[in-house]
């Protein structure tokens, strides 16, 4: 089992900047990608960043350009710097975890932390 624990989440204006970091415990050596996914009010859970253990990223367009992905799988921890927020940003913000490198599309990931709120306001 992997336990992930998020924190940077609260309330910014657009326009503003965030900083979200993600500690990965437990079994972590069998991790190979971490990512992060958000969920706005009535909408799905979406696939916002990756990073594998190796370093390669990935994106959803809604936030490439505007938000970064970085960390060291190897030392459980992996961030996500948000700038130039939108008030379409606004959701819940999940860190997770997968034992197998996917970041095409919308997958699911293994584990999942709790989630932390970000709010954008005008």
């Amino acid at each position: 089992q992997v336990q992930l624990v998020e924190s940077g989440g609260g309330l910014v204006q657009a326009g503003g900047s965030l900083r979200l970091s993600c500690a990965a415990s437990g079994s972590v050596e069998s991790i190979r990608v971490m990512g992060w996914y958000r969920q706005a009010p009535g909408k799905e859970r979406d696939l916002i960043a990756g990073i594998t253990k190796d370093g390669r990223t990935n994106y959803a367009d809604s936030v490439k350009g505007r938000f970064t992905i970085s960390g060291d799988i190897t030392k459980n921890t992996v961030d996500l710097q948000m700038n130039d927020l939108e008030l379409e940003d606004t959701a819940v913000y999940y860190c997770a975890a997968d034992r197998r490198v996917k970041m095409v599309g919308n997958p699911d990931y293994d584990y999942y932390g709790q989630g932390t709120q970000v709010t954008v306001s005008s």
